[in-house]
Parts: C-alpha cells; structure tokens; sequence
C-alpha cells in the first residue's frame, strides 16, 4: 500500500472550503443517518458511511452496520474516490487491487472485500467527502442501484450546503435583527439559497421513492417518506419567510396558532449541536398563540448564544415554553460559561461585548441581545437573567398571552 494516499488537485482549497461547513466532529444528524440507511437498503450491503475528510482524518458523519466513526486518512478508501475525479469509485475486490491489497482495513480484522463511493462535491467543486458502501465479500451493483446513490450524494450535498446557509444566515442575524429589511434580506437568501436545495432534495426524494418502490423494500421507503415529509415542512416555513418579506410590520403586528412541536423542529434544524451537546425541548403546551417569526427569532438569538458561549465538552441546553393567564414564558438554560455578576447588567446594552471569542473563536458583535431586548420590548415583554460563572445561564422571557381566536 502506498503509504502518501493520492491528493485533489486542489487540495488546499478543497481544505479551506470544507472548513466553512464545521462539519468535522460535528456529531451525529438523523437526516444524514436516514440517508445513510437507504444507501445500504437500496444497495443490499450492510456496511454504509457519509464521511468528511480533512488532512489527516475521514470522519463518519453516519456510520450504518459499524461503530466506528473515524479513520486515518491514509487507510481510507474515500481518500481515492475524492481523488479519482469520477462520478463514482467502486472496488470490486479489494484483496487484487493493487491500491488497496496490503491495507490494513483489508488485511486486518475489518476484512473489507467491496467499495463503492460517491464523492460528495460542493457548489464550488470540491469533493467534501463521500457516500459509501462497504462489505466483507464481494458485491456487483445494477444500474439502477448506482443511479440511486449518486442521487443520494446529491441529497447530501443540498443537505450540507442548507447547513452552511443556516450558519451565514445566523451569523448576520445578529446584524441584522434590528434592521427593517431584515426579513427582506433573510427572504431573498432564504429564497436563492435554501429553497431551492430543498426543492432539490425533495425532487430527489421522490424519484429515490420511485426507484425503490419496485424493490419492495418498505423500510427505504419509510425513510424515504420521512425525508419528503420533513423537506415540505421546511418549503413551507421558508414560503412563510417570503410572505413576511412582503409585509415586514407583520413580524410584530401578526399573530397565529403556532404548534410548539413544530416550532421546536424548525429551531433543531437551524442550528447544529456540535459533538458532545445535547439540545432538549420541553414545554405544558401543544400549541400557543403568538408573532411566529417574533418567537423563532428570540428563541434563535438565545439558543445560538447557549451554544456559542459553553465551553464544556458536555454541552447541555434546555429550551422550554409554558403559558399561565395572562403570559407565555420562553427560558433557555445552558450549562455554559457563564456571565460575571459585573456584566450581567450590561449584557442587554447595545455594543457591550462581554467575551473575547467563543467556542468557534468567533468574536461577538454586541448587538445580538440588545436588539434582542428590543424586539422583546416591542412586542411588551421583558427579559431576565440568572447566570453563575462557570455553571451556566437561563435568559427568561415574559411575553403578553394573546386571544386564541386567529386574525
């Protein structure tokens, strides 16, 4: 085995760009397992990963059929398929090709016999990875069953890039909260930069359906309605986007229905938990009455926060909603860094930054709480604080409790 594994042309920019994605350690996501587990269903082949590959490492995104969830870039067969500048790389038997005959992934005890993987190109170009099979005998895969899993690739690829859009679009929230385009400007990025990768991913879910109907295989196709199921909820929140675009006074003036169990899923997507946080949801109420876009803003800038400024290894966030008589309380509780009791009167003042850099090495903007205190404000409500240094914080909110009768 040649121990310098094959390099991308453009390796150095292929390394930058996957970067900006964070999705090295970024744990697990049940989307990229689903898709992991109808590559092995529709391929017939127990073993299934959705690997990154960054200098030194191929991280397992989803690891179906095995535990591991990472291995050493020199080893790894995806490190030729990136490579390879083909739509798809596959080994029949690994134990006569010469690239591979004295691997140790071959040789030892994983024993791998067959590979077949997709690179996973970006927007820009650049192999961020790949979806793979893998077995310990050897496989030949139909046309139909290639088909199906550079249409998985491509799944995965919208996939990867809604998550960066939803890191950009995090990130000029703060500047922008307290703008009056801002629903204009998220509408317009929202409209050219998640709406149609869904479309996309959706298209693709379907024909995957079609494909696999004819298999009989009804697990895939489970999976298969779950992920169509979860992309339409998605159009229609960002086809929600646009219509507020239209009419920003609507962001404070308009109330509705909102089923809390929604509400919490769109936040689940928005923003990433990195590896080793858990994000739990808690709430007395199915459903409450209230400025849709006001709530996921607030709930957004406060969880984004959570996470920004923890610096444990074992992130825990709750986020929870209850209603009395006359009010709604949203609270989010970290067990993160903490604010020096000096700082916790300030926090909410525009510019103040009370940290030098996040977890991400990130400075702050100063402006995210104070428009969040705005918008609050605007909408009648209050915001408290009680944090601990070194311990965590919990930011509650108390908004007026609006009629249940719609507008």
């Amino acid at each position: 085995m040649n121990s310098n594994p094959p390099l991308p042309d453009n390796e150095l920019a292929r390394l930058s760009s996957l970067q900006e994605y964070r999705l090295m350690d970024s744990g697990e996501d049940k989307e990229f397992d689903d898709m992991a587990s109808i590559a092995s269903a529709v391929c017939g082949i127990p073993i299934s990963l959705i690997t990154f590959i960054d200098e030194k490492r191929q991280y397992f995104k989803s690891h179906i059929g095995t535990d591991f969830t990472e291995n050493l870039r020199e080893l790894s067969f995806c490190t030729h398929a990136i490579a390879s500048g083909e739509e798809i790389m596959i080994v029949p038997d690994a134990r006569v090709d010469e690239r591979f005959n004295n691997n140790p992934m071959v040789t030892g005890p994983t024993a791998l016999v067959f590979y077949a993987g997709v690179p996973l190109i970006n927007q820009s170009g650049f192999a961020m990875g790949t979806i793979c099979v893998l077995d310990q005998r050897t496989h030949i895969l139909s046309a139909p069953q290639v088909s199906a899993l550079k249409s998985l690739a491509r799944q995965v690829v919208d996939k990867i890039e809604l998550r960066r859009n939803n890191l950009e679009l995090m990130k000029s929230n703060q500047e922008l909260l307290n703008s009056n385009v801002l629903i204009q400007k998220f509408a317009s990025m929202a409209a050219h930069d998640i709406k149609n990768p869904l479309t996309g991913m959706l298209l693709t879910s379907q024909l995957l359906k079609s494909t696999i109907g004819s298999l009989g295989d009804e697990r895939a196709n489970k999976l298969l309605e779950v992920n169509i199921s979860s992309t339409k909820s998605l159009l229609s929140l960002v086809d929600e986007m646009l219509e507020y675009s239209r009419s920003p006074e609507l962001l404070i003036a308009r109330k509705q229905k909102i089923m809390v169990s929604g509400l919490f899923e769109r936040l689940r997507n928005l923003v990433p938990m990195p590896q080793g946080f858990s994000l739990q949801f808690l709430s007395s109420s199915a459903e409450i009455y209230h400025s849709t876009i006001a709530l996921e803003q607030i709930l957004l800038n406060l969880l984004t926060n959570a996470v920004r400024y923890n610096d444990k290894e074992t992130g825990l966030i709750k986020v929870s909603i209850r209603e009395d008589e006359h009010k709604v309380f949203l609270e989010v509780e970290d067990n993160g860094n903490g604010i020096q009791p000096e700082f916790q009167a300030k926090i909410f003042e525009a510019n103040f930054v009370g940290v030098a850099a996040d977890r991400f090495n990130n400075s702050g903007t100063g402006i995210g709480l104070s428009t969040v205190k705005d918008l609050i404000t605007r909408l009648e409500g209050t915001i408290f604080l009680k944090s601990t240094p070194g311990e965590g914080s919990v930011f509650t909110v108390q908004l007026p409790k609006y009629s249940t009768q719609l507008d």
